[in-house]
């Protein structure tokens, strides 16, 4: 595996880290944490075969939160000059001394960090040339296009290479960091003409470029969905059973992350206030979290303030096992962190109930007739009653199989009835970021039509 080449080695990153904490000392700090990064990158676009756009960038930035007791300011730079850096530290000292006290505010407890990172293997450099991106990209779109004539059109296909590295440290004894990469291919083609158009997309995106679905396979896969589409319908009101897509059904996970979340209980803007061991899923659901699977998006030794993170239960047979907390937002809750400063960590949403007959075929027989759902928009969850209103399109299906594509129809539910309805989670797993689902049945739902 090569190694990708910065301007700053990661003895060069802990060294400024190290300077920082030590200006900030001599300032008259009582604790201090720093993060320094820098990356680099290329991202291209092509459409209809012609570039449209070659973006290189290169980014390297330091932030410093300087603690007067339970006081603390932040301030940021990108300039590396010593000059620089003492300037970055007294600036953040001067919005320390001017901020209201927090009892909350502070550094994790020592015994929480973690001193000895192990190594996750998150970085895979691709050394790849702009002639070599637009390449696969118009290889990506090509194939779209190849599918069949009605593809017309395409809103273009990107290739995205990033590759960075940073250093977390802090006064108590932490620091940290590593190199870590990302890559991917996405191609959006519209099939038909005038009003009858529709679009669809696909996209393939790793740490690793070998793992990467291959060009022509992302573009014929996004054709077909686009094409799919086509001569769409509108339903009549009703309820029904709800199938998720598997990219979709990540989204609802992720309302269970922002439900459950350090920052949404304490300001009690949660409709899942105070369900620690309670049942919010049925029995057979669990949802696991492991941040320390090799190579994998979500994954990380150390959360955003230098917590160890570990492997765990978030629900188990359904019950609330743990929130997703930072440091401030435990204290707040009177609780302890639980390494999710910065977010969630490889979730992973499964069910005791998945079988091997459970894939995508599998989970339409599973629902009967309902509505498959393939595209959601708007924003529309209310994070503090759990009332749920998305627009949508998808297939509406009977006896398991799908019968015609539906536009222009709004579902609707809670998302306490929501979760407590799963009945199915289907073997069709896919990784979105950082959560991993197969579609999802929901028993019923209102869906709005004409």
């Amino acid at each position: 595996m090569s190694k990708p080449v910065f301007s700053h080695s990661q003895d060069q990153l802990r060294q400024i880290a190290n300077d920082m904490l030590r200006f900030a000392k001599e300032k008259g700090a009582s604790d201090a944490a720093v993060e320094i990064s820098e990356g680099g990158g290329l991202s291209i676009s092509v459409r209809k075969g012609k570039v449209e756009t070659i973006e290189l960038n290169r980014d390297k930035g330091i932030g410093i939160t300087v603690y007067l007791g339970q006081r603390r300011g932040n301030a940021s730079t990108s300039d590396f000059s010593e000059r620089a850096l003492r300037d970055t530290v007294d600036a953040a000292y001067n919005i320390a001394r001017f901020t209201a006290e927090d009892d909350c505010a502070g550094l994790p407890d020592a015994d929480m960090l973690e001193l000895a990172p192990r190594d996750l293997k998150l970085c895979y450099p691709w050394q790849i040339s702009a002639e070599e991106a637009i390449e696969i990209a118009r290889r990506t779109e090509a194939a779209a296009f190849a599918v069949d004539k009605r593809i017309t059109n395409s809103e273009g296909a990107s290739v995205h290479v990033q590759q960075s590295h940073f250093v977390a440290a802090n006064s108590r004894g932490f620091i940290g960091g590593y190199p870590i990469s990302r890559h991917t291919i996405s191609v959006a083609p519209i099939a038909g003409k005038g009003a009858a158009m529709q679009r669809d997309d696909w996209y393939s995106s790793q740490r690793n470029p070998a793992k990467l679905a291959k060009p022509e396979e992302i573009g014929r896969y996004a054709a077909e969905r686009a094409l799919a589409r086509l001569h769409g319908r509108k339903l009549t009101t009703r309820q029904c059973p709800v199938l998720f897509e598997a990219p979709l059904a990540a989204g609802i996970l992720g309302a269970f992350v922002q439900a459950t979340s350090g920052g949404a209980l304490y300001r009690k803007s949660s409709f899942l206030l105070d369900s620690l061991g309670t049942q919010i899923f049925p029995s057979h659901i669990q949802v696991l979290e492991d941040p320390h699977v090799p190579g994998a998006v979500g994954s990380s030794p150390f959360d955003d303030e230098g917590v160890r993170t570990s492997k765990r239960e978030v629900v188990t047979q359904g019950i609330l096992q743990g929130y997703f907390l930072s440091s401030y937002s435990a204290r707040k809750l009177g609780m302890q962190t639980t390494g999710n400063a910065g977010g969630s960590h490889n979730l992973s949403l499964l069910s005791s109930l998945t079988k091997r007959g459970d894939h995508f075929a599998g989970m339409l027989k599973k629902m009967g007739t309902g509505l498959l759902v393939t595209e959601l928009m708007g924003q529309g969850v209310n994070y503090v009653t759990g009332d749920y209103s998305r627009g949508a399109s998808g297939y509406w299906v009977e006896n398991g199989e799908i019968q015609y594509p539906v536009e222009e129809i709004t579902i609707a539910g809670n998302m306490r009835d929501m979760f407590r309805q799963i009945v199915a989670i289907g073997n069709d797993t896919l990784i979105r970021g950082t959560k991993q689902t197969g579609s999802i049945l929901i028993e019923n739902m209102m869906v709005a039509g004409n």
